[in-house]
């Protein structure tokens, strides 16, 4: 058995999906302690949580006991349908209580404990709005209301607006990257809001070994930055 602390039960399920080289599902994880941010940084508490894997838990045992089935689902996976559920049914009443149009299509939770919401229906145009400025104050509630109450990372998809922006910025990644390759500190075009995060991901994805990070402009756009070497840059870019 293996003991794992983190800040929040998400870090706890990767350290813990790290240090057996497997995932979450085929562990047998108990919450010892949930997490808890206190009262303005006081009495802070982390995530505990114990974990075994089941196959070599098995392996283990003697061979001459009997092996009791197991009867339901394990502690810490149960403590994430429980958590999804709930996300779950708060987004129902969330859309229902709208004025939109609109359904939840699925809220589904993966391997890393990332949580994916996918919105649908006769509004969805409207609930993405202009330049998708309602997706954005969405996708940042959303977000907030889940780390916040769950520690858990999430994402918003509506219709197919995040599998789009997804794919354009792929598109976009591919010509830059010709510009990364020829080395030397290179920046992205001005990114806005979900734009901003893909392209992020996607090129830290591209080059592990370099360093890229967020700068903000004065007019409050945001470019990434691709430097060679990992390193600080000042006080402006975010990691």
């Amino acid at each position: 058995m293996v003991k794992v602390v983190a800040p929040t039960l998400e870090e706890a399920y990767k350290k813990a999906s790290q240090a057996f080289d497997c995932s979450i599902v085929e562990l047998d994880i108990e919450v010892v302690q949930a997490p808890n941010s206190g009262l303005f940084g006081l009495f802070r508490k982390d995530a505990v949580i114990n974990v075994t894997h089941k196959r070599r838990k098995e392996k283990e045992a003697h061979p001459g006991t009997e092996k009791r089935e197991r009867s339901g689902t394990s502690a810490g996976e149960e403590a994430l349908e429980n958590a999804r559920r709930e996300i779950e049914e708060g987004v129902v009443k969330l859309i229902e209580s709208s004025c939109f149009d609109a359904y939840v299509k699925q809220v589904d939770m993966d391997n890393e404990g990332v949580v994916h919401i996918c919105l649908d229906g006769e509004d969805a145009a409207l609930m993405i709005g202009k330049e998708g400025y309602r997706y954005k104050a969405l996708s940042y509630m959303l977000h907030n209301w889940i780390k916040l109450k769950y520690g858990l990372n999430s994402t918003l998809e509506i219709a197919s607006f995040l599998q789009s922006q997804r794919k354009g910025v792929e598109n976009y990644l591919e010509q830059f990257s010709q510009r990364v390759e020829e080395g030397g500190r290179v920046q992205t075009k001005p990114l806005d809001g979900i734009l901003v995060k893909l392209a992020l991901e996607g090129l830290r994805k591209r080059y592990p070994d370099k360093y890229v990070a967020i700068r903000t402009l004065k007019n409050g756009r945001k470019v990434i930055v691709v430097n060679e070497h990992k390193k600080e840059q000042g006080k402006k870019e975010e990691r």
